[in-house]
């Protein structure tokens, strides 16, 4: 068997970075509430660079 590299499938990487946050996560990441994390993935989406911007200004 071959090592065909063109029929492999998309990495999985990939197909989590189009996904939006999970709350408990996001809240833990940037160490505030679980009210505040949903805020911020409510309002951008499946945009993790700029929620992660969000969380960051929050946390601090």
């Amino acid at each position: 068997m071959t090592n065909d590299t063109t029929k492999r499938a998309q990495p999985a990487k990939a197909a989590v970075a189009d996904a939006p946050y999970d709350v408990i996560y996001f809240a833990k990441k940037h160490r505030i509430s679980n009210e505040d994390a949903k805020d911020i993935i409510e309002k951008h989406g499946a945009n993790r660079k700029e929620a992660d911007k969000a969380g960051r200004r929050i946390s601090v």
